[in-house]
């Protein structure tokens, strides 16, 4: 470990080429194998353990993160784990700012609680099984976003090493995300008085559209979700008895869903959960296209056929580069993602089922408001049901989406030189498809903080699914240019401070 500088730097000037040699050492000496451990805990988010305090996993993996953490022994860092009664535990840190006399704060965000395990797994590999294989560590939460805590601590080593000036930063690291965040918003709420006057948020918890220069994500969907379910019978009868004068559970479930969507192009059809897209987003999906161009629809491991000799694939919405983006970034969208009556088909016999459940997953455009939708959504699926079956529609929650704030020049700039230092490119701007809860809240509580909102889930990484990778290249240098724009912030100050004020 490189002992800390006596002497201060002038805020802003980190050496880029040291940081990422310093945070490259501390990634293969130690992180790997700390993430290695991680992959290995099923610490599943209680949506999907509801036992989870009993288990016991996420109190491991957050007291094995705390004790890393505290080992670091980073000068002015004080840690501790914040429990509310009956919610997951949050892991909080804070650094004292040094060489500068800005009282604005930087927080730093992650998670580590995980998905649940999927299937389709490679044969060598699993959600329990971490493997490192060319670069790339599988497993399951290792890139969304296990990761977060170790390359934030990693790029405050790689500030204090140089003795550059940074300013106050704190970390809160929590057990929920994967849950919709719904314990988060009590500890924001509890540790407000500690968080500061933020400036800067880092959330490590979003994607990438390459492996090749750094990504901002500009705007998050929101979601709507829950379980619709059809009733047509309270036990099941045979098939060649009831079928034709009993309607088919299955049926009924198709034309409800038919109010929701066109099922030949996936529109949905209530112009309520639309938005228009903002000029800039646009301009910048269209700049992004330009850099990604088929690679936008092409990094999915579409389903394929021989047919007379030549291999058939599996076709996406559109090939238009533009259009795919707004499409998974602007566009509502349903996904079925678990189902409920049906037998596995080797148990299915000539039987008219009595009911059927679908899990609905809706993704919101970023300005679409998620509380409202839900209750659109529960009257339009429930309403006048055809045959007058029983049709419920649970909610399992919503979360609004977020647009991210007009980026302000020092922020831009830094983005930038971090992405030239350390990948040769420019930054990239991208829309994620995705819900991060915690940035809607983040953004109504410290209106004039820029959002650092990146990550390494790049193509093929494949997270909530199958052969779930972190990048370790990618992230090392993602890990680099954090510091980098950390550094630049008591320098903006520093500009601004000189500005003249005008009459």
């Amino acid at each position: 470990m490189n002992a800390p500088l006596h002497r201060e730097m002038p805020a802003g000037t980190l050496d880029a080429e040291r940081a990422l040699s310093d945070v490259t050492a501390r990634w293969d000496g130690d992180i790997v194998k700390q993430l290695t451990d991680y992959i290995a805990i099923p610490s599943k988010s209680p949506g999907f353990d509801k036992d989870w305090a009993a288990n016991g996993y996420l109190e491991t993996v957050l007291r094995n993160a705390a004790a890393w953490v505290e080992a670091q022994k980073v000068e002015g860092l004080k840690l501790e784990i914040v429990r509310l009664e009956g919610r997951t535990p949050v892991l909080f840190f804070e650094v004292p700012a040094t060489g500068t006399d800005m009282d604005e704060t930087v927080l730093m965000y992650g998670h580590l609680d995980k998905q649940p395990e999927f299937t389709g797994w490679r044969n060598d590999l699993g959600p329990w099984t971490p493997k490192y294989e060319n670069g790339l560590l599988y497993g399951r939460g290792g890139a969304d976003d296990g990761y977060a805590v170790y390359a934030s601590v990693a790029a405050l080593q790689a500030l204090k090493a140089q003795g550059v000036a940074h300013p106050r930063i704190v970390g809160l690291i929590e057990t929920c995300e994967e849950s919709g965040s719904y314990d988060l918003l009590p500890y924001v709420d509890a540790l407000r008085p500690r968080l500061g006057n933020v400036e800067l948020v880092i959330c490590l918890d979003s994607g990438a559209g390459n492996y090749d220069q750094l990504w901002l994500t500009t705007s998050l969907r929101g979601m709507a979700s829950g379980t619709l379910k059809v009733e047509v019978l309270t036990e099941g009868i045979h098939s060649g008895d009831a079928s034709g004068l009993v309607p088919s559970s299955f049926r009924i479930m198709r034309q409800v869903l038919d109010r929701l969507e066109d099922s030949a192009t996936g529109r949905l059809l209530p112009a309520s959960f639309h938005c228009e897209v903002p000029a800039d987003r646009l301009a910048q999906a269209k700049a992004t296209a330009a850099i990604l161009g088929e690679e936008v629809y092409k990094r999915f491991p579409w389903a394929h056929y021989d047919c007379g000799g030549s291999t058939m694939f599996a076709l996406p919405t559109t090939t238009d580069p533009v259009e795919a983006l707004l499409n998974r970034t602007w566009k509502p969208t349903l996904s079925v993602t678990g189902a409920e009556g049906f037998p596995a088909l080797k148990d299915a016999g000539n039987v008219l089922r009595p009911y059927t459940a679908f899990k609905l997953s809706l993704r919101l455009p970023p300005l679409v408001d998620a509380a409202e939708t839900v209750q659109k959504l529960k009257a339009l699926l429930e309403d006048n049901a055809p045959y007058q079956a029983r049709v419920t529609f649970e909610s399992g929650g919503g979360a609004t989406g977020w647009n991210a704030p007009t980026i302000t020049p020092w922020f831009e700039n830094a983005l930038n030189k971090a992405s030239q230092a350390h990948f040769g490119a420019s930054c990239g701007y991208i829309g994620q498809g995705g819900t991060i809860p915690l940035m809607n809240m983040l953004s109504a509580g410290f209106p004039k903080a820029q959002m650092m909102v990146c990550g390494v889930l790049g193509p093929k990484s494949n997270a909530h699914g199958p052969n779930e990778f972190l990048h370790v290249p990618y992230a090392k240098k993602l890990t680099a240019a954090v510091a980098e724009v950390i550094a630049a912030l008591p320098a903006a100050h520093r500009a601004a401070a000189a500005e003249p004020v005008a009459a």
